[in-house]
């Protein structure tokens, strides 16, 4: 299904007037409202900003992407809108925004609701995809537009659509160290290991990192009058500068194929009694998912 199905050229506004992500969602919320005047407005809006606190939607790239499962509407709908003066961002590449899309569905069609996001992050990665949005000049030839660039909304839900592309990775030379500090700062389980040609050969998680802490764990279990001292313990894990991570990382690891299906990614998870599995492409590395990231984008949006 064509993307562009999704689009009503009375939810465009192609020349969007606002100072603030929060305000363009108000605008667009009104004009959704001016076409289906029944639906909640401030239910919409404490709805779409409540997804905003828990994690930012700007996507980078002069796109944000506010969306909202609620019960205040029983459909899909995509509300557009072009910022032509542009928005402070708190994307990491800091462009100014100049596309916000809002996205409204009810809270039972999350397989739609993640293949239309996905869908919609694919319009944003086109290159030059934004400088011809800006030429655009009428919300009729903003759908003419996108339905061109012949991005399809999938039958299936699988790992692209909800895998996290932008996973810190590591590489045989690290440190633990090193590890820790990523592990700390992006709240991660695990790292992948890469080669120098982007080529996944292990992965470095808490696990690991425990094991080398506790090298005799299993004694240990066997009789408690041998467990080391909270000291000793601390004293081997400051020597984790020293230690690289090709002394001490998983080289069985699962891995997916970026269209595999996400049912089949969480039964593997589940099967195999792990967090996450690595995804990858023509053999190389090119994301990672999670059992947080099924629960958090599937049943919490």
């Amino acid at each position: 299904m064509n993307l562009a199905r999704f689009f009503d050229p009375n939810l465009i506004e192609i020349n969007l007037k606002a100072k603030t992500k929060i305000e363009a969602i108000e605008k667009l919320t009104d004009l959704f409202c001016k076409k289906y005047p029944e639906k909640n407005k401030d239910e919409i809006i404490q709805s779409v900003i409540e997804r905003e606190d828990y994690g930012s939607t700007s996507f980078g790239r002069g796109f944000a992407f506010p969306h909202a499962r609620t019960d205040a509407v029983n459909d899909l709908f995509i509300v557009f809108g072009i910022c032509r003066e542009g928005i402070k961002t708190d994307a990491a590449d800091q462009i100014p925004l100049k596309v916000v899309c809002l996205l409204l569905t009810p809270r039972n069609i999350s397989r739609l609701y993640l293949q239309t996001l996905s869908a919609l992050a694919g319009l944003a990665r086109r290159p030059d995809i934004l400088n011809i949005i800006l030429k655009v000049d009428s919300p009729e030839n903003l759908i003419k537009l996108v339905e061109r660039t012949n991005i399809r909304i999938k039958k299936a839900l699988v790992v692209s659509d909800i895998m996290s592309e932008k996973t810190p990775t590591v590489s045989m030379e690290d440190s633990l160290k090193k590890v820790a500090n990523i592990m700390f700062k992006h709240r991660l389980y695990g790292v992948p290991v890469l080669d120098s040609n982007k080529r996944l050969v292990g992965e470095v998680s808490e696990k690991e990192l425990l094991k080398f802490a506790l090298p005799d764990y299993e004694s240990f279990i066997a009789n408690i009058a041998n467990v080391p001292e909270l000291e000793s313990f601390e004293d081997t894990l400051k020597q984790s500068d020293k230690i690289l991570v090709k002394d001490v990382m998983n080289k069985n690891v699962e891995t997916v194929f970026k269209d595999t299906q996400v049912v089949e990614a969480a039964a593997l998870m589940l099967f195999k009694d792990i967090d996450r599995v690595m995804v990858v492409e023509n053999n190389k590395f090119i994301g990672m998912i999670s059992r947080t990231d099924i629960v958090s984008k599937i049943i919490r949006g």
